[in-house]
């Protein structure tokens, strides 16, 4: 990893047994035009990491490349495998799963439907155990994580954007996705929504990896537990948010006035 890496937000985080991805030099050029250069950082399972920065930055440049959807140098160590080597249906398969931004869900079918083909995917669903309902337990556990147990009939066209983007979350979980990588789950979510998904992310935090890619700064402040700032294809620094915020680089070149509003309304806080 680099040394600089992390240093300027803090005591740096070193690979231990509860890495879940690190990921070394890093990039992703097109056309000779650097999108990544020279990325390195630690994502560890059990932590709710939130990939922020201006757009540009090279923040969903950086997720392609670690799904298999771009091509890129460096590393991307996971359970002894590198991710940068591997084609993305073989990614998935190794339990790292991601949304986008817009909710890629079937909308003329159910929830339940909608699950139950994602799950497919990894398992043979019907010969695995049923609960009293006929629905895989896998599944039914989705259901109830995500909180959609009671529209498990509605297509998922008519659920409420917050709803989709639910949906999509659950649809890694039965896919039994270890890495999540989140693109925006929250744009365009109302607040109380936004809260959901915020709970929602500390469910499943606990025995996962999830890396959430966010403009929105209330919800980074709300539930990230570490924050990498990215800018011009870099890595700026990394730290709690309390540090991140506090760094004069980060304001400047991504939250600008607003981040100095912002840290004087908090008053330390």
């Amino acid at each position: 990893m680099s040394e600089t890496t992390e240093a300027s937000a803090g005591a740096p985080l070193v690979p231990d047994s509860e890495t879940s991805v690190e990921v070394s030099h890093l990039s992703v050029s097109f056309d000779g035009f650097k999108a990544v250069d020279d990325v390195s950082l630690l994502m560890l399972r059990g932590q709710v990491h939130f990939l922020i920065g201006p757009n540009g930055a090279g923040k969903t440049t950086l997720v392609d490349a670690l799904t298999g959807l771009v091509p890129s140098t460096g590393t991307a160590t996971y359970n002894g495998m590198d991710l940068l080597s591997m084609k993305a249906n073989k990614i998935v398969r190794a339990g790292v799963g991601r949304t986008f931004q817009t909710a890629t869900v079937f909308d003329e079918l159910s929830v339940l439907q909608n699950l139950d083909i994602a799950g497919g995917v990894h398992r043979r669903a019907w010969g695995l155990p049923l609960t009293r309902r006929g629905i895989p337990d896998y599944v039914e556990s989705a259901l109830e994580t995500i909180g959609l147990a009671g529209v498990r009939d509605r297509p998922a066209g008519v659920l409420a954007h917050g709803q989709k983007q639910w949906l999509e979350i659950g649809m890694l979980l039965v896919q039994d996705a270890k890495v999540m990588f989140l693109d925006e789950p929250v744009a365009g979510m109302n607040a109380d929504e936004r809260d959901e998904t915020g709970q929602l992310l500390r469910r499943i935090g606990d025995e996962r990896t999830i890396i959430v890619i966010e403009h929105d700064m209330d919800f980074v402040r709300s539930y990230a537990e570490w924050v990498t700032v990215m800018h011009t294809g870099k890595l700026l620094t990394a730290g709690t948010v309390e540090q991140v915020q506090a760094d004069r680089r980060v304001q400047e070149v991504y939250l600008g006035t607003a981040a100095d509003a912002a840290v004087e309304g908090q008053g330390g806080h």
